[in-house]
Order: C-alpha cells, then sequence, then structure tokens
C-alpha cells in the first residue's frame, strides 16, 4: 500500500528513445535510400544554382549532323572537320566525350589525329570494359595529341539508375584515371598537377572537399543547372565557321548527342522524360567544379544528433506542457524536421529527410498518445473519486441524521414534558452519545484530510504494541461475539514502538473490526505480531469475502470499497483503510495486503521498533 514517488516526466524520454531507434533504423533502409533520393533531386530542382557566366559549351554531334556527313562509319572525318572549325576559335580546353579505341579507315583516322595536332588543350576518353576490370584507352596514333586522358565511367545510383554522383577518381588494373571534366578543368587552369589529400583535392587555388571513400573513390555530387549548357551543332560549325565565335574562351565538350546513337544517355535529377547525354553531364560536372558549387552529404553523427534533438525536444515538451500547447510546439518539430534540409541545402549539405522527419513524427505521435492516455487515466480516477466521494458524502449525511434526530428528539422531549429525574437522566445519557457518535463521524473526516496533508502532529513517545493490541481486542470482541466470529491472538512480541498510540490503536482497530464486518459467522480472525530484524510485523488474518489483485492495488484509497464490500450489506465509508495507510507510513511503517475471493485477507502493518527488547513472547 506503500507508494513510491512517481516520476511522470521518464516515460515521455523512454518513448522518444524507442522512437528515436526506430527512426534510426528506417532512415538507413533502402527504401530509405530512395526515399532520401527522391527528395534530393526535388530540392535540388527547387534551389537551381545561380547562372553566372558558364566557362564550358557543347559540340554536338546530334541525328542532322550524322545524316548530313555519313552517319557513325565517318564519325571520325566528320569531327576532324569540326576540330579544324574549332581550332581558331582557340577555346581553353577541348574534351572529346568519344571512345576513340580502335583503329579504322585510315584516312580517316590520319585526318582526325592531323587535326587533334591542331587542337589546344586535347582531353581524351577512357572507359571501363564491363565485367573486365581494365580501361578502354584511346588508339595509338590519337595518343600522342592528348594533354590528358579522363575517365567517362558513369555511376548511377543503383536503385533508381538516376546519375546524381560522379567518381573524380577512377583505378582499374593499377591505372587511376581522373574524370575528364576534372581533367579538363586541370587544363583550362594551367595546373601542372592535381594535388590529392585523403580529405580533398587541389588545383591551383581551388580546393574540392572530396575525401576518398574506398572502393567509391572520390564521390562528388553533380550540382545540375536549371538550363541547359549552350550547344553549337558539329554541323552548323562545319557550314558556318563563324558560328566558332560562340565557342571562343569555352572548354568544349565533344560529344554524340544523337537519340539513336548516343550510348551513354542517363536520367538526372533534372531530367523529365528524356535522359540527358554523356557529354552534358561532362558540361554540369565542369560548371560544378568551375563554380564551386560543390554540395558534401552530412555526417551519420550530425544525422543522429540531430535525430537525437528532435526526439529529446519533444519529450521535453510533451512531458512539461499539455494540451494544445504541446501540440503546438509538437507541430513546430514537425515543421523544422521538413524544413532543415532544404535550410541546409542552401548552404550545401546534403541532409537526408526520413530520419529526422520519421524522429519528429513518431515522437511527437507517441508522446501525445502517452500524454491522451494519462489524460484520460487521471480523468476518469477522478470520475471515479468523485463518484465515491459524492457516495461518501451521501452516506455520511445519512448516518448523522440519526444521531441529530436523536438529539433532536430528545431534547424536545425535555423542554415540553415535566419528565421524571430518571427519564431526563435517561434521555440526557442519549443525547450525550450521540453526540460523540457525530462527533467522531466528523472527527473520522477531518483526520483524514489532515493526515494526508501532514498537518497532524504525531506524539513521539514509546508504547507497548501488545498493550495495544489487547487493548484493540477487548474492544472488537462485542463486535466478534455478536456476529458468532472466534477473536484470538496469537504469540504477542514484547516490543516498544515509538510514536502516537492513540492513532496505532486507531489503525489496529479499524482492522480488527473491518475483519469482522466482511467475514461470515463460525469463523476465525486470528492477530499474530512477531519480530524481523528491527520492525515489528503485526498482522490481522481473517476468512472473510477476500479482494481480488485489482481490487489490491486500490485498497486504501480514499473513499474506495470493493464490489464485494458494497454488496456484503456493511455500512462504510471507505475512510477508514486511508486513515489507517496514512498512520502507518507516519510511523515510518508500510502495509501490506495479501488476500484472494472467497479465501480471507491478511492486512500485516510493518513499523520500526523503538528499541531492542528480548523478545519474550505471551499467549494473548
Amino acid at each position: 500500500m506503500a507508494k513510491s514517488a512517481a516520476r511522470p516526466i521518464l516515460p515521455y524520454y523512454l518513448i522518444a528513445a524507442l522512437c528515436l531507434a526506430a527512426a534510426l533504423i528506417a532512415g538507413w533502409t533502402p527504401l530509405a535510400g530512395r526515399i532520401d533520393n527522391y527528395h534530393y533531386d526535388w530540392t535540388l530542382r527547387l534551389y537551381p544554382p545561380p547562372e553566372p557566366a558558364l566557362e564550358s559549351a557543347i559540340l554536338e554531334i546530334d541525328d542532322l549532323t550524322l545524316l548530313r556527313y555519313g552517319g557513325a562509319r565517318n564519325l571520325r572525318r566528320t569531327l576532324a572537320l569540326a576540330l579544324d572549325r574549332l581550332a581558331p576559335a582557340k577555346p581553353r580546353a577541348v574534351a572529346i566525350d568519344l571512345i576513340l579505341a580502335e583503329e579504322s579507315d585510315a584516312d580517316q583516322d590520319h585526318a582526325l589525329s592531323a587535326a587533334m595536332s591542331r587542337t589546344p588543350n586535347l582531353i581524351l576518353s577512357s572507359d571501363l570494359i564491363a565485367n573486365a576490370g581494365q580501361w578502354e584507352e584511346p588508339y595509338t596514333l590519337f595518343r600522342p595529341f592528348a594533354k590528358a586522358v579522363g575517365h567517362v565511367h558513369a555511376d548511377p545510383d543503383r536503385y533508381d539508375g538516376i546519375s546524381r554522383e560522379v567518381q573524380l577518381e577512377k583505378a582499374a588494373h593499377r591505372l587511376r584515371r581522373w574524370a575528364l571534366a576534372l581533367e579538363a578543368f586541370r587544363l583550362a587552369r594551367g595546373a601542372p598537377d592535381i594535388i590529392e589529400s585523403a580529405s580533398d583535392l587541389r588545383i591551383g587555388g581551388l580546393v574540392i572537399p572530396v575525401p576518398r571513400r574506398g572502393n567509391r573513390g572520390r564521390p562528388m555530387f553533380i550540382r545540375y543547372r536549371g538550363h541547359p549548357i549552350p550547344r553549337v551543332s558539329v554541323r552548323q560549325l562545319i557550314e558556318d565557321p563563324a558560328t566558332a565565335r560562340r565557342l571562343s574562351g569555352k572548354v568544349v565538350f565533344v560529344g554524340v548527342t544523337s537519340q539513336s546513337q548516343a550510348r551513354d544517355r542517363l536520367m538526372t535529377p533534372v531530367s523529365t522524360i528524356t535522359p540527358m547525354p554523356g557529354v552534358e553531364i561532362h558540361a554540369h560536372i565542369y560548371e560544378t567544379i568551375a563554380q564551386r558549387e560543390f554540395l558534401w552529404p552530412a555526417g551519420n553523427v550530425s544525422i543522429v544528433l540531430a535525430c537525437l534533438m528532435l526526439a529529446m525536444v519533444t519529450a521535453t515538451v510533451f512531458a512539461f506542457l499539455t494540451g494544445w500547447q504541446a501540440y503546438g510546439v509538437g507541430a513546430i518539430q514537425i515543421l523544422w524536421a521538413h524544413a532543415l534540409p532544404h535550410l541546409l541545402f542552401q548552404s550545401g549539405i546534403i541532409f537526408p529527410l526520413l530520419a529526422p522527419a520519421a524522429s519528429a513524427w513518431l515522437s511527437v505521435i507517441c508522446c501525445a498518445a502517452w500524454q491522451y492516455s494519462l489524460t484520460r487515466k487521471q480523468l476518469s480516477k477522478s470520475e471515479a473519486d468523485r463518484s465515491r466521494y459524492q457516495q461518501a458524502i451521501h452516506f455520511v449525511s445519512h448516518e448523522m441524521r440519526s444521531p441529530l434526530t436523536a438529539i433532536q428528539g430528545s431534547s424536545e422531549l425535555m423542554s415540553r414534558y415535566n419528565l421524571s429525574d430518571e427519564k431526563r437522566k435517561q434521555i440526557a445519557q442519549m443525547i450525550n452519545s450521540e453526540s460523540k457518535r457525530l462527533a467522531r463521524m466528523i472527527q473520522a473526516f477531518l483526520d483524514v484530510e489532515r493526515l494526508g496533508e501532514g498537518q497532524m502532529e504525531l506524539k513521539r513517545e514509546p508504547f507497548s504494541a501488545r498493550d495495544v493490541v489487547i487493548v484493540c481486542l477487548e474492544r472488537a470482541r462485542p463486535l466478534a461475539v455478536k456476529k458468532r466470529i472466534r477473536l484470538e491472538a496469537g504469540e504477542l512480541s514484547a516490543d516498544e514502538l515509538l510514536g502516537d498510540r492513540e492513532l496505532m490503536e486507531y489503525a489496529v482497530y479499524n482492522l480488527l473490526t473491518n475483519a469482522v464486518k466482511y467475514s461470515p459467522p463460525e469463523t476465525q480472525v486470528l492477530v499474530t505480531m512477531r519480530r524481523l530484524g528491527e520492525r515489528l510485523h503485526l498482522a490481522v488474518r481473517d476468512q472473510g469475502i477476500g479482494m481480488d489483485e485489482k481490487e489490491l492495488t486500490r485498497i486504501g484509497t480514499k473513499f474506495y470499497r470493493t464490489t464485494a464490500a458494497e454488496k456484503s450489506g456493511e455500512v462504510g465509508t471507505g475512510i477508514g483503510l486511508s486513515i489507517v495507510n496514512q498512520i502507518v507510513e507516519r510511523h515510518g511503517g508500510r502495509i501490506e495486503v495479501a488476500s484472494a475471493p472467497g479465501s480471507g485477507s491478511c492486512f500485516t502493518i510493518i513499523v520500526p521498533l523503538h528499541a531492542a527488547k528480548p523478545a519474550a513472547e505471551v499467549k494473548g
């Protein structure tokens, strides 16, 4: 019956911790990765980079060019013509996104090699042979004219095939290649080498924040632009040499954009229906580097800390706020969790959506549900307490009418009639008895309130526990005899207690009278008392109606009566046990109850002893 101090805020933090764990686990699943990728794509389109003067342009081999100049079989001759028309424009660098690895028609190869020799800062392409782990390198006739060779290996997402990143570094068969766009940037800046460290790459005065990530090389997110990179068709350039002015001073990416011939078309975050040709992707990579519009993913530690903060703040809100205040702050938490990736993206940080959003949603929903359940439980308890209180008031009011009626009637008899002295004495005794009975009822209500609020001061004096039991047994014996119940005492310890003897007598007497009231005739009520260590155990055991486990949890609650007690026909207020419990607690003890329906109950008062004395046992 002794209750420990509750910590109502702790469950909120436990719930938030469970929600945090669930959110983090969900945030690292493949499904979460796809959701975060789609959110990244949408954010990339929502916040396009500014449109400064672009440094790159595309010289495209489109369908009309192939149709006009002999198709794919005459591609090298067409490319040679384009390079010759481009050279006078003095581009800063020319990157050819074509795998020129094999020998072809001799005339075309010599024409192309001659054009390459006149092209400044030429970069040729190499690619990994699928499932072979080897590079497909430029044809030996062309290789001497290239200032650099860059890889054009695509690295689309394995789940949805969308190209979001490029591996700036790719190694295979003991040969490492930098990305085509990265080599183009190096040559355009006139940098002799790319200086690398574990955390970044340096080209001239530019630092590219791309740490090496094991087998993934150095992945860099591509900042696709909202508008297409400027294009010039090879056909236009050949037929109108003045078109070359549009490519003057640019880094030119040459490649196939034909719908039928381009084999490296990929979907990108800014693609709608038509995939983007590889040559355009390389141009976007170049502009990402040139405009220094780098994006880098948030670290796992920062993600966990953000989710932790969301969960713990939510727990704190619902632990200390209620109602619409808590729900309003919870809604702000959810909005903040959704806004966080957008705010960080504008600073160049890619932050996942699902983990923080799940942390906020789960924490708010679960903490709100817990608070609602507690509120409903407290409301139900308050309603039940109010109902019991009203019933108790109704009962007490009814009980008070009896002594009041007796007092009123007796006083009227004395005032109206000339009664004998003997009769007057009898009536006066009855008035006195009923007045005391009424005073005891009122005192019981006052005592339970004063004890509960700690306003009743207890005496602190030693007294014999055995004497208390003997006195209470004698007071309760007439009631037991009337119901033909055997009231017996077992072994009674001779130890002393320190406290208020009158209140302790009240507690023991209440337990005895309850045992008698709720026991059938021809049964037994047994009182035992024994010392265990430095505590005294005083037990009152009956063979009455008993209680189930649910009723045991509420026994001692003010105005509470069990269903069986209410059906027994015995009058009561449900106050007595509440007073007993508070008396025992004020003496530094507790009450333990063991009971089962139909098997009786055992109430045990456990209180500390005043002083150790020889445990002389007597038979009561």
